[in-house]
């Protein structure tokens, strides 16, 4: 037992020296690896190690596109050259002066334009970083103490002399400048440096050089670009430049839609309107850095897309011959009496789809008498107001009716009402025997007179010629119960337009029960063009006010030049309200529009009483002053005319007003241009229904001949 003992305890070292020699082994092999990890690919690795920065940077698309109804297009996009700068995070005023000196080498920066933005401070700026340690030793310790360090360096700046800045070469001018470009760029977002004018031979060097440039890039940039001209610019509206970005005021509600600083978007108009629209998205890209910033890898995650393409209720035929037709009768009444109508300038024009709302065409001509020179001026028929005389008697009869003092066929003698220590209130000519429709029809201020005082309590009739008024205390809320039957008609409120901004007309504050007649008579409240468009519309369309739009669809891009995409939505016809007017109360009014364009006495009868399309209207003057400095300058006139046609199923209703027509008003501008567009729409109308009837024509006599 004893031997056994032993033989055990000798076998025992030997297998705990095995299991050393073994876990030595398995450390040196360790030991082997990390050496070889460190020595050979310690580098590698360390860069791996440091990946750790993925940042995202979003590139602009071009915008959507805008069509007419006809699918023309209005507004497109014009690609341009364009030279960007991305600045890596952690980059220094020194590396973007490197970038400036080399990019110089490759780009002009010399326009007069450019050089001549070069601040004081932008060439402070660059001296101190060419003398840099010259610089810092102007300033001493002791004054140092207690500044930060952007007070030090605005320090410094401020002791470098005009002398040391004056005599800078343009070659380095053109270096100041590049580098004033890439001073304004955002971490990881393209800054444009130069899109205006690059030149095919500058997009070449510089994509041959890229790699000699760290953070430029050679790429394209859009520009919006206007098939038609200056024809509805001023409602189209803009898209800012790179340098002014998104509005600062609004800066915080941009970011949190993910625009960046500098994006362009649109500041006004529909380009405005509908920014989200056509604003697309951006192409985004995935950027892998180190944790010093260099850039080591890139993906793209999301790919871009072009906004979404509009198409507007606009028909640009209609809209052309309507610009076309307004300047050519502004023009002619302006030279035919150049001194009575010395202050005449505007005329304005809406054309609306009564029963849908699609404004057809909106035009405005103003005439610059200083340049002598005809402007598109379509945006004052949402944002200027004028009185606009008789056209707003329809809403007047009808505010009679509702309030019940006038009844259908109520009649009276159209003379003169003289009330004490005020002038007489008379229509254009004493009209003898009225009633509601004829009224209307010959336009009677007396009879608009009568309902304003009935409505005020004022029942006597007719009226005791020198008396004063007898109406009631409170005659303020008649004011305001007329205004109230104006308003379902959109006269006084929103129109509801899909725009930015308009204007809701002027209200005035009457101090005296005399002014409720005026205003019966369209010459105290102000309206715009559009509200007088809407309530023509609303006439037409049997009281029904349906919401003015300029957008009709929507659609996906494609990338064909020539064709709109898959449609995206569309925009539905919107009744706001129906006015609480009966049926009959409104054909009343409509058959009184009508005898004032067809029958004998109409105010408007020898303009259209012969024409096809059996249209009804009404016209308007309003009595008003032109006034400079609280000085009467002179009396004028605004002449006023609203229309549709054709009477029985309306498929167009319009609005022109010409304010400060002046007092001779032979050539009455509002209706030679209402004319004009009815005479146009219908010609276009005729001339595209035979060209679709011999499309048809074609199209059967081929499928036969295929059969």
């Amino acid at each position: 037992m004893s031997k056994k003992k032993k033989k055990k305890r000798a076998q025992l070292p030997f297998r705990i020296n095995m299991l050393f020699f073994v876990v030595f082994l398995l450390f040196s092999v360790l030991i082997l690896q990390l050496g070889v990890v460190q020595i050979l690919n310690g580098e590698d690795f360390q860069q791996e190690i440091e990946r750790t920065n993925l940042d995202t940077t979003k590139v602009p698309v071009p915008r959507g596109k805008i069509f007419d109804r006809n699918g023309n297009v209005i507004v497109d996009n014009e690609a341009v050259y364009s030279i960007t700068y991305t600045p890596p995070k952690g980059v220094q005023a020194e590396d973007r002066l490197k970038v400036a000196k080399k990019l110089a080498e490759y780009i002009k920066m010399d326009d007069e334009d450019t050089l001549e933005g070069i601040t004081e401070r932008n060439r402070k700026e660059y001296w101190y970083l060419l003398n840099k340690e010259k610089a810092d030793k102007r300033l001493s310790e002791d004054e140092k103490e207690g500044m930060s360090n952007a007070e030090v360096y605005q320090a410094t700046l401020d002791l470098i002399t005009e002398d040391e800045i004056k005599d800078f070469s343009k070659q380095e001018l053109e270096v100041i400048a590049i580098k004033k470009e890439l001073d304004k760029a955002y971490s990881l977002t393209p800054q444009i440096i130069k899109n205006e004018d690059v030149t095919v031979e500058e997009y070449a060097r510089i994509a041959e050089n890229l790699d000699k440039l760290p953070g430029i890039n050679a790429t394209t940039d859009w520009n919006r670009e206007y098939p038609y001209g200056t024809t509805l610019r001023s409602l189209l509206g803009s898209i800012s430049t790179q340098e002014q970005g998104i509005p600062a005021e609004e800066e915080a509600s941009y970011l949190s839609k993910g625009y960046s600083r500098n994006d362009r978007v649109g500041t006004s108009g529909l380009e405005l309107q509908y920014e989200d629209l056509l604003r697309g998205r951006k192409e985004q890209i995935q950027y892998t850095t180190t944790k010093s910033g260099t850039l080591i890898g890139s993906e793209t995650i999301v790919e871009g897309e072009r906004g979404k393409d509009l198409v507007l209720t606009i028909d640009m035929d209609l809209q052309k011959e309507v610009d076309k037709i307004v300047q050519k009768e502004l023009q002619t009444a302006i030279t035919k009496h150049p001194h009575g109508n010395r202050f005449m300038t505007d005329t304005l024009a809406v054309v609306i789809d009564p029963k849908t709302g699609e404004l057809l065409a909106v035009s405005g001509v103003h005439y610059d008498r200083d340049k002598n020179k005809f402007m598109d001026a379509a945006l004052q028929t949402l944002s200027h107001a004028h009185t606009p005389g008789s056209v707003v008697k329809g809403a007047t009869v009808l505010a009679g009716y509702e309030s019940g003092v006038i009844t259908p066929g109520y009649g009276i003698n159209d003379s003169p009402i003289r009330v004490a220590q005020t002038s007489p209130f008379r229509s254009w000519s004493t009209l003898g025997p009225v009633n509601d429709i004829t009224a209307l029809q010959k336009s009677s201020n007396v009879y608009m007179g009568y309902i304003a005082l009935k409505m005020m309590g004022e029942d006597r009739y007719p009226f005791p010629d020198g008396s004063p008024l007898s109406v009631d205390p409170n005659w303020r809320q008649a004011f305001q119960e007329m205004r109230n039957y104006f308003r379902q008609f959109g006269l006084g409120s929103s129109t509801g337009i899909d725009y930015p901004s308009e204007s809701t007309g002027y209200s005035g504050t009457p101090d005296n029960a005399g002014l409720l007649m005026y205003h019966a008579i369209g010459q105290y409240d102000q309206y715009t063009t559009l509200q007088l468009a809407q309530y023509t519309a609303t006439i037409a369309n049997d009281g029904y006010r349906v919401r003015p739009h300029f957008l009709q669809t929507v659609h996906e891009p494609i990338a064909s030049q020539d064709e709109i995409g898959p449609l995206y939505s569309a925009q539905n016809t919107e009744v706001l309200n129906r006015v609480q007017m009966s049926d009959e109360n409104i054909k009343r009014v409509q058959e009184g529009f009508r005898r004032v364009f067809q029958e004998s006495g109409g105010t408007a009868v020898g303009d259209f009483g012969n024409s096809p399309y059996n249209p009804a209207g009404k016209t308007g003057t309003a009595e008003t002053a032109v006034y400079e400095n609280g000085q009467k300058l002179a009396d004028t006139r605004n002449l006023a005319l609203i229309g549709y046609a054709p009477f029985d199923e309306p498929e167009i209703a319009f609005a022109i007003i010409t304010p400060y027509a002046g007092t001779d008003n032979s050539h009455n501008v509002p209706r030679q241009v209402g004319k004009q567009i009815l005479d146009t729409y219908f010609d276009l109308k005729e001339k595209r229904d035979k060209a679709s009837d011999e499309d048809s024509d074609q199209e059967e006599t081929t499928e036969e001949e295929q059969e």
